[in-house]
């Protein structure tokens, strides 16, 4: 079972918009030696939404060649269109994904249904670990954990990625799943709660930029260290909030770019971060120690 702190990586891109495949491995490294439990490469964080198919493949691929076996990677290859999911899917199997995490479709708004025979078709068309993930603030989609529970039966999906922010919800879902399921936290602000109550670890945003605080902080709660989860999420909260203060990936990426780790390019109709925002990100760069 892949635990920890998952960083929902970023796509480094140059001015004109073209992948930056040097910043790329910068990354990458990056987190290797800080202690990143796990890469997810290009989900929402990495821009999925503006990479072309051949681009998503291609920024997978070149994750797994760097990263090299030292930690796992989870590719994003989620879509609205089934179709298309499967397609992505058995692509980052072949290039040697660990697995693969697939958002509820976006969009068409699927009933329950609907979704359960969308995950099943996939998971049996790919023969790969697959991972779910609900994210209704952005697919305006919300898959319930009845849902949940029923595909859990399938062998190959082995977790899901909860980025309700509801604790109460998400601690239901791991008591009900009884281990069938890892369950993950995909929002920062709440992720501390949800580990403490059995989440497996957190596919992180904030870890792009404080990833040794967001693995200790992994470990800690996912051991049960109620005060030391406490003390580290203190520490971390004032980058939770400060990097949704636009749509993510803009505060985040604007913050590489402020640590000198990434160019500040975004592609449109993503836009650099608003510069009254600047001073509240780099004031929670500073307190976290990550500037």
């Amino acid at each position: 079972m892949i635990t920890g702190s998952l960083v929902a990586l970023v796509t480094p891109m140059h001015p004109d918009g073209s992948v930056h495949w040097e910043h790329l491995n910068g990354l990458v490294d990056f987190h290797i030696e800080n202690g990143t439990h796990g890469i997810v490469a290009v989900g929402t964080t990495g821009e999925s939404s503006t990479l072309d198919p051949e681009e998503h493949m291609e920024v997978i691929g070149h994750i797994i060649k760097r990263v090299n076996g030292r930690i796992p990677v989870i590719a994003g290859t989620g879509g609205n269109s089934t179709r298309e999911a499967i397609h992505l899917t058995s692509e980052a199997h072949k290039l040697g994904a660990d697995a693969c995490l697939l958002v509820v479709p976006y969009y068409n708004k699927p009933t329950q249904e609907g979704l359960y025979q969308h995950f099943k078709t996939i998971a049996e068309a790919v023969p790969c670990d697959q991972i779910l993930y609900n994210v209704p603030g952005r697919t305006a989609c919300d898959m319930l954990n009845e849902t949940v529970l029923r595909l859990a039966d399938i062998p190959n999906i082995v977790a899901i990625k909860d980025a309700t922010g509801n604790i109460p919800r998400g601690a239901e879902l791991i008591e009900a799943l009884d281990g069938r399921l890892a369950v993950y936290s995909g929002d920062d602000a709440t992720a501390a709660g949800l580990m403490l109550a059995g989440a497996k670890g957190n596919v992180s945003v904030t870890a792009n930029v404080a990833p040794k605080a967001m693995a200790r902080l992994c470990e800690a709660a996912i051991a049960g260290n109620e005060e030391e989860t406490n003390r580290l999420n203190e520490r971390l909260t004032p980058l939770n909030h400060k990097l949704f203060l636009e749509a993510n990936p803009i505060p985040v990426k604007w913050a590489l770019y402020r640590m000198g780790l990434i160019g500040p390019a975004i592609r449109l109709p993503l836009t650099p971060l608003s510069e009254k925002f600047h001073a509240e990100v780099e004031e929670a760069l500073r307190a976290s120690g990550a500037l």
